[in-house]
């Protein structure tokens, strides 16, 4: 029961994140089911519940997608996911985490020291690959698109929605993958089923909250939460 009630309340400040600022279910709430459930069972928990949120979220912010840039994200993941899977299922993905983990602490750091890129169509692509890699090993697609984004100066309504769509498409894809070559236990579907209330009641409250967000508290959230995963994924490895 002590369990569930920790599940209910991550899921529903996940959810709360997420639905506000376009990203950070993944970041926030796979780090606590790892200390719930085996890796392989959060996993599929994460990806589940998020495919939940998108689909709930993504009528009303339909209108603010970048279409061209999802196309090519998309484009991007399919390659991504089938070398995630390969890791998900016979590779070390303790030394993947703690790898990202450095990579995205020493970026975010250059990101806070005003580090700007271009956008182009292939860094777009090569973005998609990396986040559709990172979903069907760890779960976790945000930090690459969150690193990308902040970098080329994306503004935070395009980022919440083109994100969105794009986490339909890349969990689905992820989930279908997980379950066809590794899959599945009634303890996912169960818990999952527990957490979909709090993350109904967390993606309204994060609505709200949206507004009230800036574009400059939008950027200091966003390297708050890249700091915390890049640490998280060190220690965890």
């Amino acid at each position: 029961m002590d369990g569930w009630l920790l599940l209910i309340i991550v899921v529903f400040f996940a959810s709360l994140l997420q639905s506000s600022t376009g990203f950070g279910f993944s970041i926030i709430g796979t780090p606590f089911l790892f200390l719930l459930y085996p890796i392989h069972t959060a996993v599929q928990i994460n990806i589940v519940l998020s495919i939940c949120l998108s689909s709930f979220m993504i009528y009303k912010i339909r209108k603010e997608i970048n279409k061209q840039l999802l196309i090519t994200l998309i484009k991007g993941s399919i390659l991504g996911l089938i070398f995630g899977l390969a890791v998900y299922l016979y590779m070390d993905v303790q030394m993947l985490k703690m790898t990202v983990g450095i990579l995205i602490i020493l970026l975010t750091i250059l990101l806070i020291l005003k580090l700007t890129i271009k956008q182009s169509k292939q860094g777009d692509f090569l973005t998609g690959g990396i986040s559709g890699l990172l979903t069907t090993s760890i779960g976790v697609p945000g930090p690459p698109l969150l690193l990308y984004f902040s970098s080329v100066g994306t503004n935070k309504a395009t980022l919440r929605s083109t994100t969105l769509a794009y986490y339909l498409f890349v969990y689905f894809a992820s989930l279908v993958m997980q379950i066809g070559f590794g899959g599945t236990s009634s303890e996912v579907w169960m818990a999952s089923g527990i957490g979909l209330p709090p993350l109904i009641m967390g993606i309204f409250a994060g609505q709200l909250l949206f507004k009230w967000i800036s574009q400059k508290t939008f950027k200091i959230i966003t390297y708050i939460i890249l700091l915390f995963t890049g640490v998280y994924l060190i220690i965890s490895s």
